[in-house]
């Protein structure tokens, strides 16, 4: 690989990287709000999470430009306030990737909360345990494998993210050019072939992985939790 190929990897990993810690809390937070409360506008807050996941990815890239952009009402007070400009920048690469990986958190997230028995807090709290307490000792560990699980695809997603990168933040080598933007980049150069199939190749492969150790990790997760067999022996 070139150095500009192993600086889009880099660059990706950073990305990808990112991005997930900064959908993780506010994903647990949907999660449990999602299965645990009912309250007015439940309906429309599950829309607006999943709507990335239903639009064309450029769809929500356009928007970020229009909110984040050094022009636009969220980016110019970021300017002004702090100097931190998001547009054309790998930070907004960032908030472009978290913004489509986060539905791909939130699901496993809140379905590994619905499955729980209530009871089992409602026991906490008759033996005194603040609401807190119950839910960092028993409600948290016991969502593990949904949380772990979907916290790989998130990363994954994010660390193939293009449309949205694209429109926010443009294809600078070297700047905001991840992975999937230099495939783009090799396929337009005529007699990049090998470079094309050498990252997708890459691609593949990084995307297999993560998919194996989110199978491993919730598998593992759920054996110590007692939540499926031990594997078996040879």
């Amino acid at each position: 690989m070139t150095p500009a190929e192993w600086q889009a990897l880099a660059l990706s990993a950073q990305v990808a990287l990112a991005a997930t810690a900064l959908c993780v809390p506010p994903g647990i937070l949907a999660g449990w709000v999602l299965a645990r409360y009912q309250f007015p506008g439940k309906l429309a807050l599950e829309i607006a999470l999943q709507l990335p996941m239903v639009l064309p990815p450029v769809v929500p890239g356009v928007l970020l430009l229009w909110l984040f952009g050094t022009q636009g009402p969220i980016g110019a007070w970021l300017y002004d306030a702090f100097g931190l400009v998001l547009a054309f920048d790998w930070k907004g690469a960032v908030v472009a990737s978290a913004v489509m990986a986060f539905p791909l958190l939130v699901q496993p997230i809140r379905i590994a909360f619905q499955l729980q028995d209530p009871r089992l807090l409602q026991a906490a709290a008759t033996l005194g345990a603040r609401p807190g307490d119950a839910f960092f000792t028993i409600a948290l560990p016991l969502a593990l494998p949904g949380l772990l699980g979907g916290t790989v695809l998130c990363f994954s997603r994010s660390l193939g993210e293009f449309g949205a990168t694209m429109a926010f933040v443009g294809n600078i080598p070297g700047a905001t050019q991840t992975l999937p933007l230099a495939i783009y980049s090799a396929m337009n150069v005529p007699g990049d072939s090998a470079v094309v199939v050498r990252l997708v190749a890459l691609s593949i492969g990084i995307a297999v992985l993560a998919l194996a150790g989110s199978h491993w990790l919730t598998r593992h997760m759920e054996r110590r939790l007692g939540f499926a067999d031990p594997e078996p022996r040879a």
